[in-house]
């Protein structure tokens, strides 16, 4: 069977950042049955609507920037870091894409954050420090829990064997390495996930009736990390590619005559 292509941007213009960073979330997608697709910043829009045409899925990975305020409605503040502007132009043609399609989505971390302004959602700029170490980093494995929603499309992938379960929620021990959030979802988005102690808010996916195709998921964390450790990140991974292999292009409307 041939395997899906997905969309993999660059995840920043900070060559340092994304040297390491891309071939991790390549390596996810391959061992699960994917193939990734570089997608390069700061092409024309032409060229890189040409490449994304031939991709079945797209994953929109993290990055050390923060999304321009501005985009929501706010006015940057002074914890908030510089945005990368041919990301956010990249994501943004991978999203209208991915929706146009009913391409399957699957968001990490800074790419999470776009995908809910692009639906027209707003972020928490700065998160106070706090109970919960949000900002952790890549170097610690577990950083919290986040509480799952069972009834979730993210609950049901999460729902291994070793995940307990308290009170209607999968209990996830997860990595992090972020210092904004969420604050309101985006059109057509829900909320699936948050960490117990402070509400913070760590994953979001898309409403029945929501814009695009049937796999729309974002997560606040970074399963491509956890990869080899971690039975649920694996199976975030499995399902994402399964989704891109399954996908068939919707049918163009002919015009009215």
């Amino acid at each position: 069977m041939t395997r899906p292509r997905i969309a993999l941007p660059i995840p920043s213009t900070d060559p340092e950042y994304s040297s390491q960073a891309w071939q991790q979330y390549a390596s996810a997608i391959e061992r699960s049955g994917g193939e990734a697709v570089e997608v390069p910043l700061g092409e024309p829009p032409a060229a890189t609507a040409k490449l994304i045409a031939g991709c079945q899925g797209i994953l929109l990975p993290g990055s050390g920037a923060d999304v321009n305020p501005q985009k929501y409605g706010q006015e940057p503040i002074a914890e908030c870091a510089p945005a990368d502007l041919a990301r956010e132009n990249v994501d943004e043609l991978l999203l209208q894409d991915a929706h146009n399609m009913g391409k399957p989505i699957f968001a990490i971390c800074f790419g999470t954050q776009m995908l809910n302004v692009w639906r027209g959602g707003t972020l928490v700029q700065h998160l106070t420090p706090g109970a919960v170490n949000h900002r952790a980093g890549r170097k610690i494995p577990v950083a919290h829990i986040a509480a799952v929603a069972t009834d979730s499309l993210l609950g049901k992938m999460a729902a291994v064997d070793e995940i307990s379960e308290h009170d209607g929620a999968l209990l996830l021990p997860v990595n992090s390495s972020h210092h904004q959030a969420i604050e309101s979802a985006g059109d057509g988005l829900r909320v699936t996930a948050r960490t117990p102690e402070d509400g913070v808010v760590e994953a979001i996916e898309n409403t029945p009736d929501g814009l695009g195709g049937s796999f729309v998921v974002g997560v606040q964390w970074h399963p491509e990390r956890t990869f080899d450790d971690s039975a649920v990140s694996r199976a975030l991974f499995a399902r994402f590619i399964a989704e891109a292999a399954a996908w068939v292009p919707r049918p163009t409307t002919p015009p009215a005559v």
